[in-house]
């Protein structure tokens, strides 16, 4: 809109008689047709997605969602949050999530998720997720909160705090906040996605249109990362047991450490198999490190020993992650580098949040200020 303004100034200014006028007309028809050839492209497809800030990220985090994000970029508008306001339900160190969110930050980037592309923010940068969250409560029935199983689970652990009750009702308002066409989801979030769509059905339907009906992102099935201390568990970054996971930040003495501890089943051949859910699971993380498949993995070990195989899965993995942790470490010592693109990705999100809060609130009938 701005290019069309600029554009008949140009035009009108220019006095009628002169020759010069005739380059400026062409000049108008050349960015117009620039502009309207820009209006015919098709925009792409929101897809939103975030993390806790709660200790470090590790492998199952990158397998499971980073890499794929990364994928999303050329073909979705992505939209990465560090979702910092959702670890308050576990009453964190301040100072450590002050911490951990720019790790997160740094981390998302070092991965391969690119400021430019996408927008990365911190989710408490932008004040309408807590201001939607509180409208879609007075829309949230008690029984769909209570059924959630994540607060069933996590209501055991910890004290059963408001918070965790009316937490997915927040994972619903970042969502539809941005009029998101796309959620990656796993098997443990599918009730929120669901959730989210409710609340956004039951709203536009009291009203009228308002959000976009999220559609979740289901990936093909890929490696599932489990613990490497109990490997019917997955791989968790909340394990209180450090020795089960690999961080990506991990170094290679404790990346070679952990993978010799790993627990093994019992039998000595190395060979994929659900019923032995330890080795199979070093087998897919040998087969995430390398990109080779686990069948030709068999074929190499075939006749070695656990030790053998540990030792060259632990180089392998050392190999694999190096990239990142470096990256890593070089991004997260450019302080003004990341209070730049939190700035930056929290006034993109704003411009976007705003518009859908300002909507909705006028259809509820809060008064706004002229």
């Amino acid at each position: 809109m701005i290019l069309h303004e600029r554009t008949l100034q140009l035009v009108i200014f220019v006095p009628k008689k002169s020759n010069f006028l005739k380059k400026r007309e062409k000049t108008f028809l050349i960015i117009t047709y620039c502009v309207m050839s820009e209006e015919l492209q098709p925009s792409k497809k929101i897809i939103f997605s975030g993390m806790q800030p709660t200790n470090q990220l590790m492998l199952g985090n990158y397998i499971g969602a980073l890499r794929q994000w990364v994928g999303f970029q050329d073909s979705y508008k992505g939209i990465f949050s560090v979702v910092d306001l959702h670890a308050l339900t576990i009453r964190p160190n301040p100072a450590l999530l002050r911490k951990q969110t720019l790790d997160f930050i740094a981390m998302y980037i070092a991965t391969g998720i690119d400021p430019e592309k996408s927008i990365v923010f911190v989710q408490s940068h932008v004040p309408e997720h807590s201001q939607l969250t509180w409208v879609l409560n007075c829309f949230a029935q008690m029984g769909e909160c209570s059924k959630m199983t994540q607060y069933k689970e996590k209501s055991e652990k910890f004290s059963q705090n408001v918070g965790l009750f009316t937490y997915p009702v927040l994972m619903a308002a970042d969502i539809l906040l941005y009029q998101t066409d796309v959620v990656p989801v796993g098997a443990d979030q599918k009730q929120h996605l669901e959730l989210a769509r409710n609340l956004a059905e039951r709203f536009n339907g009291t009203y009228s249109p308002t959000f976009v009906v999220p559609e979740p992102f289901i990936p093909e099935e890929g490696a599932r990362i489990m613990s490497l201390q109990e490997p019917t568990k997955k791989m968790s970054k909340s394990d209180e047991n450090p020795r089960a996971t690999i961080f990506l930040t991990d170094t290679a003495d404790e990346i070679r450490s952990k993978i010799k501890r790993a627990v093994t089943d019992s039998g000595t051949t190395i060979t994929y198999d659900e019923s032995r859910p330890a080795i199979s699971n070093l087998l897919t993380i040998y087969s995430v490190a390398t990109g080779r498949p686990i069948k030709e993995i068999e074929q190499e070990f075939n006749g070695v020993g656990f030790e053998t195989f540990k030792k060259e899965l632990g180089e392998q993995l050392v190999t694999f992650l190096k990239p990142f942790s470096e990256r890593y470490t070089e991004i997260r010592s450019q302080k003004d580098f990341l209070n730049d693109v939190m700035a930056t990705g929290a006034k993109n999100a704003q411009n976007i949040a705003r518009k859908t809060l300002r909507k909705v609130y006028k259809k509820i009938g809060l008064t706004e200020i002229e």
